[in-house]
């Protein structure tokens, strides 16, 4: 019988200085009932959301799978998802009810279920997200989670659009009261945002005060009261800890973000560090998800119509212009396949990472994927694809399957489609808050879930 309990929200303390320093823990199995089924204080384990955004759309006719349903299987542009296709289910065909269109714009409609608002500006290339996302309204029903926005990218539009819909990903509050929410391009920013300033401003020449160190006595008197297999989980935990720490600290200035990002970019003729950004990006998540630091984030892979250029996989030209050049461009046809790559990296490293009751974070969270098109170089709304990715604590279906609103006509410039993208919005919502019956507001408003996509 285990006499000793811990809450969720047990964090080890300690201080650097005059600065308080946090770190939080695992979910161990002092945390959990007896059945290793809920939270020992009570609750239901944690359930976490990531919504996700990669821009410039696909090509539909490589990118949706040929076969609707259970038995279905990835298709050409998919194919690097392939080590998490059980935790898919793949969504297409459905038509974004947006009032207007402004190219890439009202594509974004696919995150909140509200029409953008018309901004200021002579070129007619600027607008303002008409309503919360769907992150935003999960954040705010969580009640007391602080969410954490990232991108990679730091790529701005070459273009000159502009206005809130273009430079955040994560919108909260209501319409007509909104705060953009800026997404960090620097992990290191990002990991401030989320453990807190841990230590004092310093010379590049000093040595930087471990985070650990700070908490060492915190951690020894909890190691006292833990079983064995807590140790090791926290030992574990913490050589994580110390690792990324390390990792970050030490990676090139090349990955920091600009302190006025600018069309003109400084080092727009150099090569941003994708790979290795989505990677200390994901790892954040992951450590702050699983140690209940926060259960909602948003994840902005690159900005629409942004200079951005794929060096990694020797691409010669901006992706948003190779979308231009039809849905066969050949470094057009790469890049949806390496921006895939980037989001399967993303959920292999959620995958990999194993809490306490044998689960991993992939099991527990529920991840919104899409785009702002379908076709890049049409702006076409319709079809814009969906990935649902993870089990949602086994609110979605599993192994996931292929819902297609209607099959496609054959037709990139105007594709058909049928449904409600918001729909997707809604079953997202109603996972966290099963009393919602609806989301978004106006045109695209949407009171009617996915339930073909539920476990």
């Amino acid at each position: 019988m285990r006499n000793f309990t811990l809450s969720r929200r047990t964090m080890l303390r300690g201080a650097v200085g005059a600065s308080a320093v946090t770190v939080g823990l695992p979910l161990l199995e002092a945390m959990l009932d007896a059945n290793g089924t809920a939270l020992a204080h009570g609750g239901d384990l944690p359930l976490r959301f990531l919504m996700y955004y990669w821009a410039d759309g696909v090509n539909v006719a490589r990118f949706e799978p040929a076969q609707a349903g259970a038995d279905w299987a990835l298709s050409e542009q998919m194919m690097p998802l392939a080590p998490v296709k059980d935790y898919l289910n793949v969504v297409t065909g459905l038509r974004n009810y947006c009032d207007d269109q402004i190219t890439h714009h009202e594509g974004m409609t696919v995150f909140n279920g509200y029409s953008f608002t018309q901004g200021g500006g002579g070129n007619g290339l600027n607008s303002d997200s008409g309503g919360p996302t769907v992150d935003q309204v999960i954040a705010d029903h969580l009640k007391d989670i602080n969410s954490i926005q990232v991108r990679v990218s730091k790529r701005e539009s070459t273009d000159g659009d502009g206005g809130t819909t273009v430079t955040a990903l994560s919108h909260r509050g209501s319409p007509g009261n909104l705060t953009a929410q800026t997404a960090q391009a620097n992990p290191v920013d990002a990991w401030n945002s989320l453990f807190g300033n841990f230590m004092p401003e310093i010379d590049d020449n000093t040595e930087r005060v471990n985070v650990l160190d700070a908490v060492k006595a915190d951690v020894d008197r909890l190691r006292s009261k833990l079983g064995t297999i807590d140790k090791q989980r926290l030992d574990a935990h913490l050589t994580g800890v110390d690792e990324l720490q390390t990792r970050i600290n030490q990676m090139p200035p090349s990955c920091e973000i600009p302190p006025v990002p600018t069309e003109t970019n400084t080092d727009s003729g150099g090569q941003e560090p994708i790979s290795a950004v989505v990677e200390a990006h994901a790892q954040l998540i992951a450590y702050a998800f699983s140690c209940d630091i926060t259960r909602v984030a948003s994840f902005m892979f690159k900005k629409f119509v942004s200079s951005t250029v794929f060096d990694e996989i020797n691409a010669t030209n901006i992706h948003h212009n190779s979308s231009h050049n039809g849905p066969d461009d050949p470094d057009y046809r790469i890049g949806v396949v390496y921006s895939m790559q980037k989001l399967s990296d993303v959920l292999q490293i959620l995958m990999n990472t194993i809490e306490v009751d044998g689960n991993n974070l992939l099991d527990s969270t529920i991840v919104y994927a899409s785009t702002d098109c379908s076709t890049g170089f049409s702006h076409s709304i319709n079809r814009q694809p969906i990935i649902l990715a993870g089990r949602g604590n086994g609110y979605l279906a599993y192994p996931g399957i292929h819902y297609q609103a209607t099959p496609w006509n054959g037709n990139d410039s105007d594709p058909n489609a049928a449904g409600n993208t918001s729909d997707a919005l809604l079953t997202c919502l109603q996972a966290f808050d099963p009393s919602a019956t609806s989301i978004g507001g106006g045109s695209p408003q949407s009171d009617t879930p996915l339930t073909e996509i539920l476990a």
